[in-house]
């Protein structure tokens, strides 16, 4: 008997997936738990499993589609089996119906480029680039509408129709001058682009009087959900923040000890082991404000900020105050690392209770960030520099770093928080008190 294949919901928030790539085609064979197809949620990329065996009769959605979790999307059942009555009780798809809620293509696609994804590779789906081939057009040049610029067939028939008419001499002069069809007004029949007009284009280009335009990312995906939530955090909590500087000099003495034992730890793991700490001695910056009061939770789930190529993830370590500080190293490595390569499950970024942001690296003395709800703070990390201080009536030069804590004052008074701040402060300057 037939079986419906349905978008899946990854995570309690999930509203969509788009469809980035059929792994098996339509009327292959397929096997319980052999890789279907893969999705892109607003967090990572994963593939996604058959929940069953036999023929894939039908694909109701195709390549980048962004899909209504559990919506028909796929129909697998025996070779020759009637599936009408299942497609009858959907709600039918036509592309028509999808392109009337998706923004109008301007008239400058041809002109459009979006960046490659991985160096100078193009991220294309089989069906629009045996279209690009056949009418002989370079998809690098096609602007891809699927996540991350993937290129999908419905981005190459705009490219076609968008593309301006011109004669076979007027594309070779062009191609010769290097000079962008899209970029040339037609003066000829219907505005066909004739040699005078891409020569006219090239007078007018030497003679700076050529106009310059952007190009256009979609807002979607991981982006658009980033968007969202940072928009609805700082509408609902009443947001506050704190500002201190820490002498580093211990905690570098450390760091460089732990090195010559070939122990690999870094600033930001030091900085996570005096967090946990300091939450455990005030629980009110580990809590979250519910519908039946403020809950105190009992354990540390430290989110680490993670910084992909199109958005923000916070992998989440869960018991991070059960951990050592070797511990909390080599946990939060392994999680960047499947951050990065979009391999974390649902469950590792959920449930966090506190949140860590460090864009020291990036040089930044100080920041704000916004708070990870439901959680009631998150620490932003500077950079660490050295800068003269005073220290016993004299000026000294010192490895410097500010921590900035955003807090829901809803939630948590300034004195508390200003606690746990100096809490932190004294763990970074007299570490051994970690150990």
């Amino acid at each position: 008997m037939a079986e419906k294949v349905i978008m899946p919901k990854q995570g309690l928030q999930m509203t969509e997936g788009t469809i980035i790539k059929w792994l098996v085609d339509e009327g292959g064979e397929c096997k319980e738990g052999q890789p279907l197809f893969e999705m892109e949620t607003d967090k990572l990329t994963i593939e996604i499993e058959a929940q069953t065996s036999g023929k894939l009769l039908k694909i109701v959605r195709g390549e980048g589609e962004a899909v209504p979790i559990t919506e028909l999307i796929a129909i697998i059942g025996e070779d020759g089996e009637d599936i009408s009555q299942i497609l009858e009780t959907e709600e039918p798809y036509t592309p028509e119906a999808a392109a009337a809620t998706e923004p109008p293509v301007q008239a400058e696609l041809t002109a459009a480029t979006l960046p490659p994804a991985d160096g100078d590779k193009i991220f294309i789906s089989p069906r629009a680039k045996e279209l690009a081939r056949s009418r002989d057009i370079d998809f690098s040049k096609v602007p891809g509408t699927g996540p991350d610029g993937y290129i999908i067939e419905r981005d190459v028939k705009r490219f076609i129709e968008a593309a301006p008419k011109a004669t076979p001499l007027a594309k070779k002069l062009a191609a010769e001058l290097d000079v962008a069809l899209g970029d040339v007004a037609g003066t000829g029949a219907r505005g066909k682009i004739g040699k005078a007009d891409v020569l006219a284009r090239t007078a007018a280009r030497r003679d700076g009087a050529v106009e310059r335009a952007g190009t256009i990312v979609p807002f979607a995906g991981m982006r658009k959900v980033i968007a969202d939530r940072m928009v609805e955090s700082l509408q609902t909590a009443a947001q506050l923040t704190h500002q201190i500087s820490v002498d580093m000099s211990e905690a570098a003495k450390l760091r460089e000890a732990l090195k010559n034992a070939d122990r690999k730890i870094s600033y930001n793991d030091i900085v996570s082991l005096a967090v946990c700490r300091a939450l455990t001695l005030y629980p009110i910056m580990n809590s979250e404000l519910t519908d039946d009061g403020i809950l105190l939770k009992d354990y540390v789930n430290l989110g680490i900020a993670v910084a992909l190529q199109d958005g923000l993830i916070v992998p989440v370590l869960k018991d991070a105050d059960l951990m050592t500080l070797d511990e909390l190293s080599a946990a939060t490595r392994e999680m960047a690392q499947k951050a990065k390569n979009g391999k974390l499950a649902p469950d590792e970024y959920k449930g966090g209770s506190f949140t860590i942001s460090n864009l020291g690296m990036f040089g930044l003395d100080a920041f704000t960030a916004i708070i990870n709800q439901p959680e009631s703070g998150i620490l932003a990390v500077g950079t660490i520099e050295k800068k003269p201080v005073v220290v016993d009536d004299e000026i000294v030069v010192r490895p410097m770093m500010t921590l900035t804590l955003s807090y829901d004052h809803r939630v948590v008074d300034g004195a508390p928080a200003a606690e746990f701040l100096s809490k932190v402060k004294q763990y970074l300057e007299q570490p051994y008190l970690l150990l």
